[in-house]
């Protein structure tokens, strides 16, 4: 489908959507994201042209279903997979991969450090993936210099960073805001930097003594960004570990740097998503997004849960989702999911399923506390299918109607309960959507409440 469309722009310095947005152009993949979201083209544009709206979409990227990340669209979710050199490889990574797109991830990261070929595993995941594809190309960096942070220089950042745009990676996690003079402030949190980049920048800094060579190179990375449509997802290196250190002086000075450099991208026509936390209690979560909005000139906000609380290992996924419910409620644009292995291992493919699908439900609450158009229409249709018993229709409309099935055939396995009026948990006499008043029932309330005494009819 893009291969026709991205024809005509090969060759040229700029071909960042952003960049025909500024020129009032409505690309392909502009009409494309009006579509899906149910939006007009000149919205879409407007919104992208302003910054508050990214189409992350690589020219290289041909298979491609274009979508939005932006405040004037639906709440989106991101998945992250990957293979490390401990566990997975890359035929475990596509079936996450399949899975993800199964239970509709908006987004997938490869976050890959191990487990194979980094640039075989990478392209895999592309030629396979019809929804954006982001990486964090200091992984492969440290990979490259067989773990030996200090031997890194900005040319090798930079021609990693390259080379992922050239696969055809749609957005990429720079952490470029995470500053030398940023260092300190870190001494009294509990849990330090928690960021796999952020602490891998901070191991460079703190042996040359130099500042951060994303900061520095800034410039270099736009210009590798202009020529292929990558956007950035400025990564947040200082996001809390826990509750404890949320909203701290070393976050917020790390966010004030991304909103410069936010602003820097966009002198250049180039697309832009800021990450945020992490581990944030629900009090301050308006606080965290509205900052971001503010320091950020509301860029689009991209946070990994945050979790609310930090003492239930294995069920992180609920602990997040409660959190990036209210993100997304707030404002935020696109949701990290978290799964129930986060801080014990790496997640197969059911761990996968489990927090995509506690994010759909996050993003999906999001939408309809914040009166999109029509977001809760499905869940109307299926309330109407629940009270009418159509088990089918409910499987159907279900986030995962494979897991709605499954639970429902646990006890009443055989055809014929798909059109009973009853399920497992009050059985055939005590469900009380069997009592079915209908509107001539009621009109003849009515007129009996009517002709009453009201005073007689009220409770002591």
């Amino acid at each position: 489908m893009r291969q026709e469309w991205v024809a005509p722009r090969r060759g040229q310095a700029n071909v960042s959507q952003m960049h025909y947005a500024r020129q009032g152009i409505i690309t392909e993949e502009m009409a494309y994201v009006a579509k899906r979201e149910n939006l007009s083209p000149e919205l879409i544009r407007s919104e992208i042209a302003r910054g508050r709206l990214i189409i992350p979409a690589n020219i290289n990227h041909l298979n491609l279903e274009p979508m939005a990340i932006g405040i004037a669209s639906k709440c989106k979710v991101n998945a992250n997979i990957g293979a490390s050199p401990n566990s997975s490889n890359i035929n475990e990574e596509l079936e996450k991969l399949h899975l993800a797109v199964k239970y509709g991830a908006d987004t997938v990261m490869d976050l890959s450090t191990g487990g194979g070929n980094l640039d075989e595993i990478r392209t895999a995941i592309i030629n396979a993936s019809p929804v954006p594809i982001g990486t964090v190309p200091i992984y492969q960096a440290v990979e490259s210099v067989h773990g030996n942070i200090e031997k890194l220089t900005p040319e090798d950042f930079l021609h990693i960073i390259e080379k992922h745009a050239q696969q055809g990676v749609d957005y990429m996690t720079i952490h470029a805001g995470i500053l030398i003079e940023h260092l300190p402030l870190v001494k009294t949190r509990l849990t330090g930097i928690v960021s796999r980049g952020g602490g891998i920048i901070a191991k460079w800094m703190l042996h040359h003594h130099k500042q951060n060579p994303l900061y520095t190179h800034f410039d270099e990375i736009i210009e590798i960004f202009q020529r292929y449509d990558v956007s950035f997802s400025l990564g947040d290196s200082l996001r809390p570990g826990c509750t404890h250190d949320a909203s701290d002086a070393a976050q917020l000075a790390e966010l004030k740097t991304l909103g410069q450099l936010t602003r820097r991208a966009w002198e250049h026509d180039v697309q832009v998503m800021v990450e945020g936390p992490g581990h944030v209690p629900m009090d301050q979560i308006e606080f965290n997004v509205k900052k971001q909005m503010e320091e950020c000139s509301e860029a689009p906000f991209y946070v990994l849960g945050p979790l609310v609380t930090d003492i239930a290992p294995g069920y992180d996924h609920i602990t997040s989702a409660i959190g990036a419910a209210l993100a997304g409620w707030y404002g935020t644009a696109m949701l990290c999911y978290v799964t129930p292995k986060e801080h014990l291992g790496l997640p197969n493919a059911e761990d996968v399923r489990n927090g995509l699908i506690a994010y759909k439900i996050a993003a999906h609450a999001a939408d309809i506390a914040r009166h999109r158009p029509g977001a809760r229409d499905r869940d109307d249709e299926l309330s109407i299918a629940r009270y009418n018993f159509d088990w089918n229709r409910q499987f159907q409309l279900s986030l995962d109607p494979d897991r709605a099935k499954e639970y429902h055939d646990e006890t009443l396995p055989a055809d014929i309960y798909k059109t009973a009026e009853f399920c497992s948990m009050c059985g055939p006499k005590f469900c009380p959507m069997q009592t079915k008043v209908d509107a001539d029932a009621i009109t003849e309330l009515e007129k009996f409440l009517a002709s009453q005494n009201q005073d007689n009819l009220t409770p002591v």
